[in-house]
């Protein structure tokens, strides 16, 4: 039996119809940048998910560069963050001129550790990105009593948790801001790029939307210094199909990964814990095994797709070599980047696959 890793195509087959209906409204309307598709998109994605407001964007990316730039981030400061994230987490930190200052993390959740991040603050600390990695919150609580203590800016890294909450709040909204991306294998996931900005303080949000377009609120009067970070239409448009497929979609995922749970058996493997603060949407379903790479071609021998997210922690991509931190340096995220597989976790997959997985993993060692 195969099991891709991912396999886009379903969900989209399924949405086809209301897809190309939603792109034709929005083609012949010729509502390409911004306009009335995005307005009710980030309506329905503040109102689905519960914060207060939203500002769609056009990456990812984009909404981590903007909440840099309203932070004030300068040449001289420095954010910690995660070293085991995808590259754009940092991204936004060298844009405005900062030093990202990495502290190690927990090896159940991926997530940054608090202890290692109050371990890492320096006069020169001025904000912290946290990443809910793989969609399982951080531990904000202590992380904002963090914050707190040394008046940090914090954004909350939210590209894979849309739809999390920690302790009941949704998040995005218990730091200064959040950022979400809507890259096509998110679990809400356009057909191209796409992102947004929360914040549950109101200037923050009027700031990020100057910013977003130019740095202008009347058309050709600049009152900041800006960039062009809008949404397009089509992308509206089609978030608008997806969004009410979501909580669907989150359960099916979280199903998925409670069968993994209960099934998943084999020796030395270790599983993501299952923190009672806040519950995973399960953007991935991350084991790691001392045998990884043996590991993944057992399965593919079995057609069963994989992936490796991510293998080079962000301490020792050669983009950042020169803040000279070699091997060693954060030992927890090292031996994720060394040892962790992603296993296929999916909505569309089926209840046959997923035993087919379990079986495969739990005949590691037995053929």
């Amino acid at each position: 039996m195969k099991v891709p890793f991912l396999d886009l195509s379903l969900q989209h087959r399924a949405l086809r119809a209301q897809a190309l209906a939603a792109l034709t409204a929005t083609y012949d309307a010729t509502r390409f940048c911004l306009g009335q598709d995005v307005e009710d998109f980030e309506k329905n994605f503040a109102a689905t998910l519960g914060y207060p407001r939203a500002l769609a964007m056009n990456s990812g990316t984009s909404p981590l560069h903007v909440a840099c730039m309203i932070a004030g981030f300068r040449p001289g400061d420095e954010i910690i963050t995660s070293p085991f994230t995808f590259i754009s987490t940092v991204w936004g930190i060298s844009y405005v001129g900062a030093t990202p200052v990495f502290a190690d993390i927990e090896a159940g959740t991926f997530n940054l550790d608090p202890a290692k991040l109050a371990a890492a603050i320096t006069p020169r600390t001025k904000g912290i990105i946290v990443v809910h990695l793989f969609g399982q919150p951080a531990r904000m609580d202590e992380i904002m009593a963090i914050a707190r203590e040394h008046n940090l800016f914090v954004i909350e890294d939210c590209a894979q948790a849309v739809g999390a909450r920690y302790r009941g709040t949704p998040v995005g909204t218990i730091g200064d801001a959040g950022t979400f991306s809507f890259y096509p294998t998110k679990n809400l996931g356009g057909c191209g790029e796409g992102g947004a900005f929360v914040s549950r303080r109101e200037e923050l949000h009027i700031r990020a939307r100057h910013i977003r377009v130019h740095g202008s609120d009347r058309r050709y009067y600049h009152d900041i210094i800006g960039g062009n970070f809008r949404m397009d239409g089509f992308q509206g448009a089609l978030l608008n199909v997806k969004l009410p497929h979501l909580a669907m979609w989150t359960a099916r995922r979280q199903a998925i990964a409670a069968r993994y749970r209960t099934g998943i058996r084999l020796a030395d493997a270790i599983l993501p814990a299952s923190p009672d603060y806040g519950a995973s949407v399960f953007h991935q379903y991350t084991i790691r095994h001392p045998h990884r790479d043996a590991l993944r071609e057992h399965l593919a021998k079995h057609e069963i797709g994989t992936d490796l997210i991510y293998p080079v922690p962000l301490h020792l991509q050669k983009c950042y070599a020169s803040l000279g931190l070699g091997p060693g340096t954060f030992p927890v995220a090292e031996q994720a980047a060394a040892t962790c597989v992603s296993l296929p976790i999916f909505p569309e997959l089926t209840d046959p696959q997923v035993e087919h997985v379990i079986a495969s993993v739990n005949s590691f060692y037995t053929t």
